[in-house]
């Protein structure tokens, strides 16, 4: 058993940030990186939207800057998983998959969120070589292109909309005959002349050329709901928009989490429903889900934790 001022609880841009913070604040934080190591970002070959690289940057090698630079801090990292977390009473007391335990006076949550894939074989291998689940992110790639935008809620038609002022042509693809996202949101895309909906249509297969170590998608090979007919189309990249899943399955009925899952923090704070405990980045986020967007809300939550201790 250990004790600290500060445990975080993940990393990419949040959890690496409050650690940056945290250290800075004396707090001497532990922080225990989860099930993917810098976060989503790590599965982004380009990053050109994180300020501080003018030429762009590959999204681990972002992630090991920011990882880096906690540790000059003084953060000590450590890979592993937090397996219980009781936040029934202060310190609070958490255990890690090697049975350590380690009881912290506060707690960061910056478990972040992951993106709810197709489940197709070919997904999977072109992810990042044109298949992707962010279009703020990777829609700059593909100016003048055209794209397959899979999904028909408020997310996949805002995805489609964004698309559509950078890429010639924008097809949105929904299972079926009626889309589920607000009028508001349908009208503006119904509006949009370079935007074609795909009705009563899955993804059966992403298609895709390969020549030495570089691969590239060309097409999508779509499924009839109705006759199980197979069309392709031709398109230069494929996003995926059928939602998030926030990693909080360890804190449920100790945290409040909205009907999505995700943790509720108090407006602008990132003070949960527990006194003590933070929420940084997309596991509270359910609007931007960007990393800079993450980071800032780990530089709140180390400063929030730094007052919450300070104010005893």
């Amino acid at each position: 058993m250990e004790n600290t001022k500060c445990l975080i609880i993940g990393s990419g841009p949040a959890g690496y940030t409050a650690g940056i913070y945290a250290s800075r604040a004396n707090l001497s934080p532990i922080l225990i990186e989860g099930i993917t190591p810098g976060g989503q970002l790590t599965i982004t070959n380009e990053v050109e939207n994180f300020p501080g690289y003018p030429e762009g940057k590959a999204g681990p090698e972002i992630m090991d800057d920011l990882r880096r630079q906690a540790l000059r801090m003084g953060t000590d990292i450590r890979q592993g998983l937090v397996v219980t977390a009781d936040f029934s009473a202060r310190p609070f007391h958490c255990k890690t998959d090697n049975g350590n335990e380690i009881v912290a006076e506060t707690v960061i949550v910056a478990t972040g969120a992951t993106a709810r894939w197709l489940g197709l074989e070919s997904e999977t291998e072109y992810r990042g070589f044109g298949v992707s689940a962010c279009a703020t992110c990777d829609g700059f790639f593909f100016r003048g292109k055209t794209v397959a935008v899979i999904g028909g809620g408020d997310t996949a038609l805002e995805d489609a909309l964004y698309l559509s002022t950078l890429c010639k042509k924008v097809y949105l693809v929904h299972r079926r005959d009626q889309l589920r996202a607000s009028q508001a949101m349908q009208k503006k895309v119904f509006a949009t002349e370079n935007i074609e909906i795909v009705w009563n249509s899955v993804p059966a297969e992403i298609v895709g050329e390969k020549q030495d170590f570089m691969k590239h998608v060309t097409g999508i090979k779509l499924r009839n709901t109705q006759n199980d007919n197979i069309i392709q189309l031709q398109v230069d990249g494929v996003f995926v928009a059928i939602g998030h899943t926030p990693v909080t399955e360890l804190f449920k009925g100790q945290l409040t989490l909205d009907e999505q899952g995700y943790i509720v923090t108090k407006a602008g704070s990132t003070h949960t429903s527990v006194d003590g405990v933070f929420a940084a980045g997309d596991v509270q986020d359910t609007k931007y889900r960007q990393a800079i967007t993450a980071a800032a809300s780990g530089c709140m939550a180390a400063i929030d934790a730094e007052r919450f201790l300070k104010g005893e």
